[in-house]
């Protein structure tokens, strides 16, 4: 394994895609992300040159370049597993995937069946899903950059991915409305640890908004590992 920050290209891994929480053995709770934005920014990194590594939920998308290195995940639990395996083997983390925050808690025997339909109501109780973002965090190695998204209304925007900046202790976060899910079109703002706050000029297709993260996002791991570098 290259030490963390002993190289020029930085090594990327993503995540991209929804979850699929099973309810039974054909029914989920899910989200309508589309992995739109996290395959077009594997497959840019890749363009450059640099090792990437994505880590895709249930999505019918698939990067187009040849040297993307992918791993498919359903529920939040697998990609957990992902994440704890592929860390250590990356310089930048971008966390695209939009990870249900609950799973229904449901019998393990109900997931190789199908539920019947009844007369009446029936409920699904919930438990929080890990919090993936913060247990990346926690075992970050020095020299490993940050990424985080949030997905909120226009209103909290910037309140919310400040707030989360701090409670996940990360280095940056992508802050976008919520009409950003299943568009190919992207309005973000970017806030980072040291205050700085970068802005998209209104809206910008995903695919132009890939290159244009990546610069500032491997300009800033350069400048944060620039002294381990220079020893």
């Amino acid at each position: 394994m290259t030490p963390t920050g002993l190289h020029d290209a930085p090594r990327l891994l993503i995540t991209a895609g929804p979850t699929h929480e099973p309810i039974d053995a054909v029914r989920f709770i899910g989200n309508r992300s589309s992995g739109r934005l996290g395959v077009a920014l594997a497959d840019e990194a890749s363009r450059r040159g640099w090792p990437v590594r994505l880590l895709l939920g249930p999505t019918h998308l698939q990067p187009e370049h040849p040297r993307v290195v992918v791993d498919r995940y359903r529920t939040a639990s697998d990609l957990g597993v992902l994440l704890a395996m592929a860390q250590s083997e990356c310089d930048i983390l971008i966390m695209a995937a939009a990870v249900a925050d609950y799973r229904p808690r449901v019998d393990p025997g109900q997931l190789g069946t199908k539920l019947k339909r009844e007369a009446g109501t029936r409920s699904i109780e919930l438990e929080p899903t890990e919090d993936l973002l913060a247990a990346c965090s926690g075992r970050r190695a020095p020299g490993q950059y940050l990424v985080g998204f949030a997905l909120e209304p226009r209103e909290r925007l910037r309140s919310s991915a400040e707030e989360k900046l701090r409670r996940k202790s990360i280095d940056l976060i992508v802050a976008n409305p919520l009409e950003t899910m299943e568009s190919g079109e992207i309005e973000a703002t970017l806030v980072a640890r040291d205050g700085t706050v970068a802005t998209t000029d209104g809206l910008m297709p995903k695919s132009r908004f890939a290159p244009w993260l990546l610069d500032r996002a491997a300009a800033a791991w350069s400048r944060a590992v620039s002294p381990a570098t220079a020893d």
